[in-house]
């Protein structure tokens, strides 16, 4: 049990860890390389069953095909054989029949024999002593032949009535001539002038015919045949025949001359196919030579044509693949742009209800999840603004008491100090602020009450500081029939006021304009205070308590909070392009700009709003 229990333990992680490998991989790489490696499987399975099924059937075709062809070269023969046995007896039955071989019926029947046969080379009638009776054509005998020594006269001699072939030879009878014969001879007994007389009948036929059957044999590029005497083992014909003679090339004729079936030997280093086939009444063996590194090459030529066919279905099982993986894996990829899309915020996006059916239902409830979230989100908006709107009217709220306080101190600290007309003055231009504030309960104005709303502050600040600054009000006509919210300037102005020109030496001037450029509306504070520096810039608007936005600035009554207060109003209701732009330079002044769109109709600019 322990043993097994350790066995397991070590396979298991091999296991865990190529399947974790597995699942970090995509979807279609999965798909493609699953659906790759069964095709290739299956079209190696299939190329190993089919190549060797070829090479057993190769193999047995060229074993069929040498023993057919060699049967074949064996009937030719035999079919010549017997022909030119019946031609012998012809001859017989005309030259022999009356025992007179010098008529001249004879000779004529010789010659019309002769010319109807182009392989017969010579007919000759010899004694028994060697003596030539009769030939044809009439051609001198050599006078160094010794006839009785020839192995044809010995045959016919030693075998009487028996039709014998010689072996392959050069005519060596005659003077002149020298042609490869094959001699078929036969000793006879005939009577001739009453008296019984035993004769040999000699034809000689031209071996070309013999030669011509015999190489006529294909077996295969480099394969041939040979013919070998079953009596006396020579070889009758070979193809190489002046190679066998020089002793350069041998044949394995022990074994053919045993063998009545193909066999294989390797008597020159090389697997050779050898068929055996007997030609009858002559005495005579075909042996065809095949040889089986051809058999070999072919199937090397398999082998290269079944791994071209291969490469190419898998080529064209992975182009499928990544074709059909793609095209199943391509509503998933989509499903996770858009997913990507949802994560950087994206929430207008939306899934086709395209692909298969479980893509297609993953893609409803994603889009219904996305309407829902959509919904929630716009409903928390909705109510942010609400809440937003609430803070900033509350704030406006408390600053408008804090005002009204130190404006009604001056004035007691003026009557005091018997300044009727300063405290007129005051006391008018409060009057007409706080009447220009309410509006009637309207969030936008006009941009000429809020200008003159912004002069009256100014004049009621100017008082309240002794003279310390002067103000100038410049507008563009076009300008002054825009809407706008009401209470932007105050703030702007009052922070120009307490941080730009309080702390100042000498006398502050502040210009308050309004023009209108293209679609924007465009309102401008500038004083020539102290100014700030680019971080205080930067901070300005910034609701953070920061090291250049430090907590005092931003909590400072009519300053970094009203300042703020006005562009998240104005960004509130006009959308975020617009706001508050401010260039400062320390000891040069700053300069505020509001940004809005043009709006020249308050149902309009209600329009905005909503």
């Amino acid at each position: 049990m322990k043993i097994t229990y350790t066995k397991r333990y070590s396979i298991l992680p091999f296991v865990q860890r190529w399947v974790k490998r597995f699942r970090t991989h995509s979807i279609q790489s999965i798909i493609m390389w699953s659906f790759s490696a069964f095709i290739l499987l299956i079209v190696i399975v299939v190329a190993v069953l089919l190549f060797n099924k070829f090479s057993r059937s190769a193999e047995q075709s060229v074993f069929l095909n040498a023993q057919q062809i060699v049967d074949q070269v064996s009937y030719n023969l035999e079919d010549y054989v017997d022909g030119m046995a019946q031609l012998y007896r012809a001859i017989e039955e005309n030259m022999l029949a009356d025992g007179q071989w010098d008529d001249e019926q004879v000779t004529k029947q010789l010659d019309t024999i002769m010319r109807s046969r182009d392989d017969i080379v010579s007919i000759a009638l010899f004694n028994d002593q060697g003596d030539l009776l009769r030939n044809h054509p009439a051609i001198p005998v050599k006078s160094s032949a010794k006839v009785t020594e020839q192995s044809w006269f010995h045959s016919a001699m030693r075998v009487s009535d028996h039709l014998s072939f010689s072996l392959p030879h050069v005519q060596n009878l005659y003077d002149h001539t020298f042609e490869w014969v094959v001699t078929m001879s036969k000793g006879i007994t005939v009577v001739h002038d009453g008296e019984p007389m035993y004769v040999i009948l000699l034809v000689d036929i031209n071996f070309k015919k013999i030669d011509e059957l015999s190489s006529r044999i294909s077996l295969g590029k480099r394969g041939y045949a040979y013919i070998i005497d079953e009596g006396a083992g020579n070889i009758v014909y070979h193809p190489q025949q002046q190679l066998i003679y020089m002793g350069l090339r041998n044949e394995s004729v022990e074994r053919a001359l045993t063998s009545s079936e193909s066999y294989i030997d390797e008597s020159d280093g090389v697997k050779r196919l050898n068929t055996v086939k007997s030609v009858v009444n002559i005495g005579w063996k075909i042996v065809g030579v095949s040889y089986l590194d051809e058999i070999m090459t072919t199937r090397e030529e398999v082998n290269r044509y079944l791994v071209r066919v291969v490469a190419i279905v898998l080529v064209l099982a992975i182009a499928v693949s990544l074709i059909l993986s793609a095209m199943l894996t391509r509503p998933i990829r989509r499903m996770g742009r858009t997913m990507k899309a949802v994560e950087r915020g994206d929430f207008d996006v939306e899934l086709p209800l395209q692909g298969p059916l479980e893509v297609v239902q993953l893609s409803s409830r994603f889009n219904l999840m996305l309407n829902k979230i959509r919904q929630l989100m716009k409903q928390i908006v909705k109510e942010q603004e609400s809440k937003r709107k609430y803070e900033l009217e509350a704030l406006q709220a408390q600053i408008n008491p804090h005002f009204l306080y130190n404006t009604l101190n001056s004035v007691v600290r003026m009557v005091g100090m018997s300044k009727k007309e300063e405290v007129i003055t005051m006391i008018t231009s409060l009057s007409k602020l706080f009447r220009l504030s309410l509006s009637k309960g309207k969030t936008s104005i006009s941009v000429r009450e809020e200008l003159e709303h912004a002069r009256h502050y100014l004049t009621i600040q100017q008082m309240r500081y002794k003279q310390k600054f002067d103000f100038a009000i410049e507008a563009d006509e076009a300008a002054l029939s825009c809407y706008t919210l009401k209470l932007v300037l105050q703030p702007l102005i009052e922070n120009a006021i307490v941080h730009g020109i309080e702390y100042m030496v000498d006398q502050g001037h502040i210009r308050i304009g309004a023009a209108v450029k293209g679609e924007l509306l465009e309102m401008t504070v500038t004083d020539n205070g102290v100014g700030m520096t680019p971080e205080m810039v930067e901070g300005i608007l910034d609701a953070k308590e920061t090291p250049h936005n430090p907590a005092q600035f931003i909590n400072t009554a009519g300053s970094g909070v009203a300042v703020r207060n006005v562009h998240d109003r104005i960004r509130l209701y006009y959308g975020k392009r617009y706001g508050l732009e401010f260039e400062s330079e320390q000891e040069a002044g700053t300069t505020v700009r509001i940004r809005i769109p043009v709006i020249h109709d308050m149902d309009e600019e209600e329009r905005e709003h909503d």
